[in-house]
């Protein structure tokens, strides 16, 4: 008697072990790529910016090592007033530019934000006018907001074609004003993108709070001081790290609002830096204010994200 046996069909669990290797593995395989790159052109280049700063490079990268003599040479010009050193002018200018850039911003923001949570009539046409100066380019911001504060062509002139002949404006072309003009130009393009975050975190706002509050008697403004604004906080801080962000690192800005920043009126960090590395033939000296000011960006974004880690974990 002969018994014949059935073939063991195994064809679909090999497809299915394929099926689940493709799955696991594809993903990883389509983000290596973007994965080496930021690794060698961001974190490869930060390393090697620091490693320059400890070196007496000039105009051409040196791999002989100085030590610190880098950073004492910025901290020496830190207090050098009298005349001020280039790295003072831009440490107050940050300190004038920031302080005005990131408060201004937050305030403007909140406030367009709550106002447009109103459901006023026309929000739809409203919100892109506010986030409309975000698509431009700094260098288009900067440039159209200089030719409106020169005092030749634009609202100076202006004003006094319309019979006011008394009034001056001249910021944009006065040494010590320089840093107000690019600080105008920052806010305006900016604070509609932070109103847009506001709206956001507003409109998440659960609405049976605001109507327990309502019923509770609680007026517009403690609703939104006491209970909106406190549930707010993480939308408040993402705000704060974009704004210093951009704050510290901002360069395109300033040079089209001054005219290339002359004599280093509006210095900025991310000036000093430039200048000193690729014009005055520094590399070091450049390095090394490049390492402050990323040393200065982690030491505001490492604390949100130990905060945000342990919201996360409770």
């Amino acid at each position: 008697m002969t018994i014949s046996v059935a073939p063991i069909a195994v064809a679909e669990p090999l497809n299915s072990t394929i099926r689940d290797k493709l799955q696991h593995y594809l993903p990883r395989l389509v983000l290596a790529p973007s994965f080496l790159l930021v690794l060698v052109f961001v974190y490869g280049f930060n390393l090697w910016t620091l490693f320059l700063s400890f070196t007496n490079s000039k105009a051409f990268a040196s791999s002989t090592l100085v030590g610190l003599a880098n950073y004492q040479k910025l901290w020496t010009w830190t207090f050098e007033t009298d005349p001020p050193s280039s790295w003072y002018t831009a440490l107050v200018n940050m300190g004038i530019f920031g302080g005005l850039y990131v408060s201004i911003c937050l305030v403007l923001g909140l406030t367009l934000a709550i106002l447009l949570d109103q459901k006023i009539r026309g929000e739809g046409i409203l919100r892109p006018i506010y986030l409309y100066p975000l698509a431009l380019s700094f260098i288009v911001t900067g440039t159209a907001w200089k030719l409106f504060l020169d005092p030749r062509i634009g609202l100076e002139k202006a004003v006094h074609d319309w019979g006011w002949t008394s009034f001056h404006f001249d910021w944009v072309v006065n040494p010590r004003m320089m840093i107000y003009c690019v600080a105008i130009a920052a806010i305006w393009q900016t604070s509609g993108f932070v109103m847009a975050m506001f709206l956001a975190g507003l409109r998440g706002v659960d609405g049976e709070i605001l109507k327990a509050a309502q019923i509770d008697g609680a007026s517009a403004f403690a609703t939104y001081w006491r209970i909106v604004i406190p549930i707010m906080r993480p939308v408040f801080l993402s705000a704060l790290i974009i704004l210093t962000h951009m704050a510290i690192k901002s360069y395109d800005l300033v040079l089209s609002v001054t005219g290339k920043n002359p004599g280093g009126a509006a210095e900025l960090p991310s000036t000093f830096m430039y200048s000193y590395t690729f014009t005055r033939n520094q590399m070091a000296v450049g390095s090394t204010s490049a390492v402050i000011m990323l040393m200065t960006i982690a030491a505001i974004m490492v604390p949100y994200l130990y905060s945000e880690l342990r919201e996360t974990n409770r």
